[in-house]
């Protein structure tokens, strides 16, 4: 079955099960940068796949609702959790985000890297996330910039927005929002012949009125 015959749950799922560990297992950098020195609360992860970033928070004091829609990246996380002792910090919940709605709010709503090669209403996703967010709370959406030298998407692909253009987005209404960080972000990535490219990230952080 190729990509485009499969559903979202199907091809996340086929690509977690191709290998013991999909991602690094650390946290994103501009997590670590934009939610350093945040007073811990309640933080919603979306597309939190094998938990680096839901770790990272939990181990830091923050109760974390990590949303993920593969069940093997669920389960990986969860044990990983387990061993650092950190189960009763996050909430590991299977569930496709374009069906998503918040019922909700956080101290924190993070977005990492919401791309896909199949099926994702990314701007949608994103104003919802953007209603789960808690007065004074914060909203960090960091997304790739360009495509790696790597990839089989054209170089042409209008797909991957500016932090302004994130902004724009959300269609947030005017003065609910403070503007605490937009910007490209250098980030040097290892290809798969083992190469090392720098490249950008599209970081926007957002804390509610």
């Amino acid at each position: 079955m190729s990509e485009t015959q499969q559903t979202p749950a199907e091809f996340w799922e086929a690509r977690y099960r191709q290998s013991d560990q999909a991602w690094s297992g650390r946290a994103n950098a501009a997590l670590e940068r934009e939610a350093d020195g945040l007073a811990p609360g309640r933080a919603l992860d979306l597309g939190s796949g094998e938990g680096g970033d839901a770790l990272w928070l939990a181990a830091r004091g923050w109760r974390v609702t990590a949303l993920e829609i593969s069940p093997t990246a669920l389960a990986r996380g969860a044990a990983k959790a387990d061993s650092a002792g950190l189960t009763d910090r996050i909430n590991w919940v299977e569930q496709d985000l374009a069906e998503w709605h918040p019922n909700e709010t956080y101290d924190l709503v993070s977005a990492q890297f919401l791309h896909s090669p199949v099926e994702l209403p990314r701007d949608e996703i994103l104003r919802r996330a953007s209603t789960a967010v808690a007065p004074r709370g914060i909203l960090l959406i960091v997304g790739h910039a360009a495509f790696p030298p790597w990839s089989t998407h054209r170089h042409d692909d209008p797909a991957l927005p500016t932090p302004d253009e994130v902004y724009a987005s959300l269609d947030l209404a005017e003065g609910e929002w403070t503007v605490l960080t937009s910007t490209l972000v250098e980030r040097t990535v290892t290809g798969p012949d083992g190469s090392n490219v720098v490249m950008p990230d599209a970081v926007l952080t957002l804390r509610r009125n």
